[in-house]
């Protein structure tokens, strides 16, 4: 009688041991859990970005004010008649205590945005 416990004890242990410490015991399904959370997060910023190309990928295809501000940020376009007023700052004198002024410089149609 005593040995047939023994074997059950024994028994009951081999077949615990994989759910614990085996492949797809809780330790690896815990960091599996962790994998997936981090997946999700990471899909998340790629979705939201994803929307964010796709709107102006759409504000390119079919408006004309994605166009324009793109000409004028990256180009440096401006419309005709339109006047483009710079504004420089000038360095810092040495050993004055004034504060650095202003220029203001205007130039007219340089280039031009056409519709």
């Amino acid at each position: 009688m005593r040995g047939l416990a023994f074997a059950l004890v024994a028994l009951i242990a081999l077949i615990q041991y994989p759910l614990w410490l085996g492949k797809g015991g809780w330790r690896n399904v815990r960091q599996l859990e962790q994998e997936v959370k981090a997946q999700q997060a990471e899909n998340a910023l790629l979705s939201a970005r994803n929307a964010a190309l796709e709107a102006e990928v759409y504000d390119l295809k079919h408006g004309s004010s994605a166009i324009e501000e793109r000409a004028r940020s990256e180009l440096g376009m401006i419309k005709r008649g339109e006047t483009f007023y710079q504004i420089v700052e000038t360095p810092p004198r040495q050993g004055g205590s004034r504060r650095p002024g202003r220029r203001v410089s205007a130039a007219a149609g340089a280039r031009a945005l056409t519709h």
